[in-house]
């Protein structure tokens, strides 16, 4: 992993010392023909005051040295971007919390969590098919600070599909929900962000993770470890 990282920032970094090189010279080559038709065709009674040549040099040091800061910072952008995307990379099968608005169902338990800034004497998750119907899970009193909850959807008779979610509250606070999914790929979109797919919840920029909970040990896992252990 690190060998690709590495590589991957060498990579981004060469090309953009090249897209450097190849702009300031694309650059002094315009002036420098600019310059000399300047010349050739001034005045010779009235020849052009040197100062404006140094003004002109001035103007296009300082336009390369913004062209450069430019292209600099869109390759930092891109080599950390990269890097990103590798270890997120790493974090594929783990287990995850993503907040966000809406849960995808298949009939098997999903857990979540709500946290709250302010105790609910009566807290109540809805959830909203796509066909409008509100379905009610009772969440009870809850305390502030994080309360997890899971959704049946076998025990709430809700058919597969996609739920909006949201929190109601008796103080009138709406908290944000996590829900815990498994995290399935992480992909760049055609504008060149980021893509996270999440069981349970779909695909969701990196900044929904809320926390990376690890992977989980199976039934045959154990029994391994179990076996390596005695």
């Amino acid at each position: 992993m690190t060998t690709v990282t590495n590589n991957t920032a060498s990579t981004a970094t060469t090309t953009g010392s090249t897209a450097i090189a190849s702009n300031a010279s694309e650059a002094q080559d315009m002036f420098t023909k600019l310059l000399v038709a300047q010349i050739q065709n001034q005045d010779p009674l009235e020849p052009s005051d040197p100062s404006q040549f140094v003004q002109q040099l001035t103007q296009l040091s300082q336009t390369e040295a913004l062209q450069n800061l430019a292209t600099l910072t869109s390759n930092n952008a891109s080599v950390l971007q990269s890097m990103q995307v590798l270890a997120l990379g790493g974090q594929v099968g783990t287990n995850v919390m993503a907040n966000v608005e809406s849960v995808q169902l298949d009939g098997t338990k999903v857990e979540g969590a709500v946290t709250l800034e302010s105790a609910s004497s009566k807290t109540t998750l809805v959830l909203t098919g796509s066909d409008g119907t509100e379905h009610e899970l009772a969440l009870g009193p809850l305390s502030p600070g994080s309360a997890p909850f899971s959704i049946d959807p076998t025990a709430m008779g809700l058919p597969a599909g996609s739920y909006k979610m949201k929190v109601v509250t008796s103080s009138g606070e709406t908290p944000p929900v996590d829900i815990a999914g498994r995290l399935n790929s992480v992909r760049l979109s055609a504008t060149g962000s980021i893509v996270l797919n999440i069981a349970n919840v779909g695909e969701v920029a990196p900044s929904a993770v809320t926390a990376f909970n690890g992977k989980s040990t199976t039934t045959a896992d154990a029994a391994t470890a179990a076996s390596t252990t005695l």
